[in-house]
């Protein structure tokens, strides 16, 4: 099965310069916990409710704070054409919960969360990769930055 038969494909962008409070207004809206940030056509971070929560709030940053101050910019994704047993294998190695689906472009083409190969990929496939994702700290953990 291939990512582009499960990913998200209806995702909202953010731009850089766009506020915290923006941002945090367009995730209600949308009932999701992170945002793709966009320039120019091309991905340059990902800005998610934790980052806004740990980053900018913690971080004593206020509503008015631009994205690009808090946003993680070191973006891992996957492509649209690959495997979901591969994209499962490094979601859980990365400790990842979702990636933003690339084109062979380089362009945005979705979004790929735990929750969509949960419940669309193979039976039981993702439960490993949750159980790798749930290990306390790793290279994504943000207790370093308060």
């Amino acid at each position: 099965m291939r990512v582009s038969e499960v990913m998200t494909r209806d995702v909202v962008v953010a731009h850089p310069r766009d506020t915290i409070r923006q941002a945090a207004v367009t995730m209600a809206e949308i009932d999701a916990g992170v945002v793709p940030v966009g320039e120019n056509d091309r991905l340059v971070g990902m800005l998610t409710d934790r980052d806004i929560a740990v980053r900018a709030i913690a971080g004593g940053h206020g509503p008015e704070t631009p994205i690009e101050d808090v946003m993680s910019k070191e973006v891992k994704y996957c492509f649209e054409d690959e495997d979901v047993a591969q994209v499962l294998e490094n979601l859980g190695n990365q400790q990842l919960r979702r990636l933003p689906v690339l084109d062979r472009d380089k362009r945005l083409a979705g979004i790929l969360s735990l929750g969509d190969l949960a419940t669309q990929a193979m039976d039981g496939a993702a439960g490993p990769a949750l159980s790798d994702i749930s290990q306390p700290g790793g290279q994504h953990s943000q207790s370093h930055t308060v």
